[in-house]
């Protein structure tokens, strides 16, 4: 089996493990299954060859897209603009691809889609999805219910759907929760490894960079505490599932 290549995008090195762990429980993987690169540590090897993987997954970061050059911390910069250099070849060869939060922002951005501050930023904490028509023929979320929580936390959205792109998961407070381009590149605002423990790491670490106030953050980790979310890790345990073959 040709392993997934997992590209993170954190430079906090608590929040970056933490993930880590989110999508090999939840995605059903070992460490053997996957390779994994840091990309605040690390530059993507010149020889990398998409080829070899059976799918790459994304996760999220504190940085905007949306961002003007002269804001963004230089190592967020540096992050981006590797996974920037990915999508060429991902989006032109429907290379399997799920990029969670920050990831429906460098997809739509590489687009050409709108990614802004604008509106449709959210909160910490459990938002309500909801399946649309063409999400209901989806293979991964064919059979799920047609409506579900999961866990955000977001200053910049989608503005208008790409082009090329399939609208699968809307929410009241953010259209665009997932999103699809060709058959195999998928996106989700949301984060489908999350779940309460590790949504009070993240609040924990991320309480000073402008998501919340400070003093809400005991606050947040109630609401999460108390929140019933569970079928989006489905939605990432089908993606390793359907993909994992190579």
């Amino acid at each position: 089996m040709k392993p997934f290549l997992i590209l993170q995008l954190r430079p906090e090195t608590e929040a970056a493990d933490d993930e880590f762990a989110a999508f090999l429980a939840k995605g059903g993987l070992d460490a053997g299954d996957v390779r994994r690169i840091r990309l605040d540590c690390e530059d993507l090897p010149a020889d990398l060859d998409l080829a070899d993987f059976a799918g790459v997954i994304v996760g999220g970061g504190p940085g905007c897209v949306s961002d003007p050059p002269e804001a963004k911390d230089p190592t967020e910069a540096r992050i981006e603009a590797a996974i920037l250099g990915l999508m060429p070849g991902i989006v032109a060869r429907d290379v399997p691809f799920l990029g969670c939060c920050y990831g429906i922002g460098v997809l739509a951005h590489y687009l050409g889609a709108p990614v802004s501050k604008a509106r449709w930023g959210e909160p910490v904490g459990a938002t309500h999805c909801e399946v649309t028509a063409e999400g209901r023929a989806d293979p991964l979320l064919d059979g799920l219910p047609s409506a579900f929580d999961a866990f955000v936390g977001h200053k910049e959205a989608v503005q208008a759907l790409p082009a090329g792109c399939v609208h699968l998961l809307a929410s009241p407070a953010c259209p665009f929760q997932m999103i699809r381009h060709g058959q195999n590149v998928y996106a989700t605002q949301f984060h489908p490894e999350a779940d309460a423990a590790g949504f009070e790491t993240r609040i924990r670490i991320y309480r000073n960079r402008g998501y919340f106030r400070p003093e809400a953050a005991d606050d947040l980790i109630a609401l999460c505490r108390a929140a019933d979310v569970t079928v989006p890790e489905r939605i990432l345990a089908r993606f390793v599932a359907r993909y994992r073959a190579g």
